[in-house]
């Protein structure tokens, strides 16, 4: 809808969301920002949520969660892993699922970013790869595992994060509701470079569905992983998975 104000105006009628844009505004990548949010909540509504992380399937057809901060080794990984025989199932944008009490990976982006690996170069844009082979099918998720991949790291570990600490608690609260609550959603700005508020489009029953969530992932194995290389973590990974 045409809005003349410079911000975005936005409005919940129950289940329905009504989003007002300059025309400046929607011709720029705001738009594309402006939908997505608005379909995350919709998403949610349907117990689906999108995640900041990656995700991979054994060669036996099951999925695990790749879980990290930016630059824990989340793409090299899986990278590595797709060498190996697994198929990829997103990289940075995945998706989780609830259907009928079970938990799935749905496919995620098909491209990933990835670094140069001429350390003289690690200012150049990152080149964009299709992520091959690819899945187009959910799975059931397997396994979670929080990833720490770093030279500096001296001895390799896949261990146990369950019972959850009070910190991956309040980590997986934040990486569960973050396109929707609680951290600015880009909206607006001035040469098409997205900025803005937040927008209340999260819902008292879609937190207690993802707290429900929570409770769910404790249930799974859920590890940490520390290694030294991408190559030594998909070593690690693979002999959990077989396990």
């Amino acid at each position: 809808m045409e809005h003349t104000a410079a911000d975005p105006a936005v409005t919940v009628y129950g289940e329905t969301i009504r989003i007002r844009l300059a025309p400046a505004v929607a011709g720029s990548a705001t738009l594309a920002y402006a939908t997505y949010t608005a379909l995350e909540r919709a998403r949610q509504q349907q117990h689906m949520l999108t995640l900041h992380a990656n995700a991979a399937v054994t060669p036996d057809g099951r999925g695990v969660l790749f879980l990290g901060t930016k630059g824990a080794g989340k793409t090299s990984v899986t990278l590595v892993l797709g060498e190996r025989g697994w198929t990829h199932a997103g990289d940075d944008l995945t998706v989780l699922a609830e259907r009928d009490n079970e938990l799935l990976l749905l496919p995620g982006k098909p491209t990933a970013a990835v670094r140069p690996r001429d350390s003289a170069r690690w200012q150049a844009p990152k080149p964009v790869v299709a992520l091959t082979p690819f899945t187009r099918v959910s799975v059931p998720l397997a396994a979670v595992i929080r990833l720490t991949v770093h030279p500096a790291v001296t001895r390799a570990l896949l261990v146990p994060a369950t019972p959850f600490s009070a910190n991956e608690q309040f980590r997986l609260t934040e990486a569960l509701a973050r396109y929707i609550s609680g951290l600015p959603t880009p909206l607006s700005g001035p040469d098409g470079a997205p900025y803005g508020p937040v927008w209340p489009l999260d819902t008292p029953s879609l937190a207690r569905w993802r707290t429900r969530l929570i409770t769910r992932l404790e249930q799974r194995p859920y590890s940490y992983l520390y290694a030294p290389d991408p190559q030594t973590a998909a070593d690690l990974i693979a002999q959990g998975m077989n396990t």
